[in-house]
């Protein structure tokens, strides 16, 4: 799944330094490195060719940092959190949550919604607490390491996603703030690919701390898009999650990793492989869904000026 291409486009990607990821290494206690992608290193009483010895140190040595992948996720956790916070609240992260490396953004867009189903209100509350929970959570592990918030684009960009999924017309405009309905699938479209992220980015974690803690908010994120699904199948709304859907695997490449929200006329709330398995996705492709581009580009869509760190180039 993650296989030397992708390693060395991420470590082409990677602007933290040799000390920022030996400080991330060490404050877990991890004494060792591991080649990232598949590899682990030759026993000690199997001796590897000259050759093969040095290209694995190499790999070792220049393995995109943790602190690289978690600033990956920290975009994303900025994008979700200024929209659900908005949606319930009626304004985003507080200014000292933003701070951090690179240029600060601003927000476009964004109010509170008038929910008519108390529970889907309840269930936009839970989820925007939990995303505010861990913007802080992975700025503090990062510390000064840390981006700031890019800029985010949400109004024009629901626009832009519905009209390109023909959820809309070619000179209707989405507000995903005007009901609950809107809100809802607004909320589908970001949150399948934040769990297909966290579990393609998974792999290149070396630190096990972060790793666990990684896996722990894959686990709430995979909550929140299954609370999305099920409320959206309750409505009827198949037909228009699937335009959705094919609009998303369209930007992704050519593998089908979206599913709507029915299969064969049945519910379809967890979108799975034949084994049960939720489907991953690269950080390329996670940024062709965001940046609303199947191209390989630095910005557009929700980061019309791109995201903070070096993990910020799609395809």
């Amino acid at each position: 799944m993650f296989g030397k291409t992708l390693v060395k486009e991420m470590i082409s990607r990677s602007a933290e330094n040799k000390a920022d990821r030996r400080r991330f290494l060490q404050s877990a206690g991890a004494l060792g490195l591991g080649v990232v992608g598949g590899g682990v290193l030759t026993s000690p009483a199997v001796a590897a060719p000259a050759q093969e010895a040095a290209t694995a140190a190499a790999a070792a040595a220049a393995a995109p940092s943790d602190g690289a992948v978690l600033n990956f996720a920290l975009n994303l956790e900025y994008l979700e959190a200024e929209f659900y916070l908005h949606a319930v609240n009626g304004e985003g992260l507080a200014d000292n949550f933003t701070t951090g490396k690179g240029t600060r953004g601003g927000v476009t867009g964004g109010r509170a919604v008038k929910f008519d189903t108390p529970a889907i209100r309840q269930y936009a509350q839970e989820i925007a607490n939990d995303e505010r929970a861990h913007v802080n959570f992975l700025r503090g592990a990062l510390g000064k390491a840390a981006v700031s918030r890019p800029s985010i684009n949400i109004r024009d960009s629901f626009t832009a996603a519905a009209r390109a999924a023909g959820v809309i017309g070619a000179t209707e405009t989405f507000d995903p703030y005007a009901n609950e309905n809107n809100f809802l699938l607004a909320a589908y479209l970001f949150e399948d690919v934040g769990v297909t992220a966290y579990k393609g980015a998974a792999p290149l974690i070396t630190n096990k701390t972060y790793l666990e803690a990684a896996a722990g908010i894959l686990a709430v994120e995979a909550y929140h898009a299954a609370t999305i699904r099920t409320s959206l199948f309750e409505k009827d709304m198949a037909a228009t999650v699937a335009k959705l859907s094919a609009a998303r695997d369209s930007l992704d490449g050519r593998t089908d990793l979206d599913q709507g929200i029915t299969a064969n006329g049945r519910a379809n709330i967890n979108p799975t492989n034949k084994s049960g398995i939720a489907y991953s996705r690269t950080p390329g492709q996670v940024l062709n869904i965001v940046y609303l581009n199947p191209g390989k580009v630095s910005k557009g869509g929700f980061y019309p000026k791109g995201l903070n760190g070096d993990v910020r180039v799609s395809g």
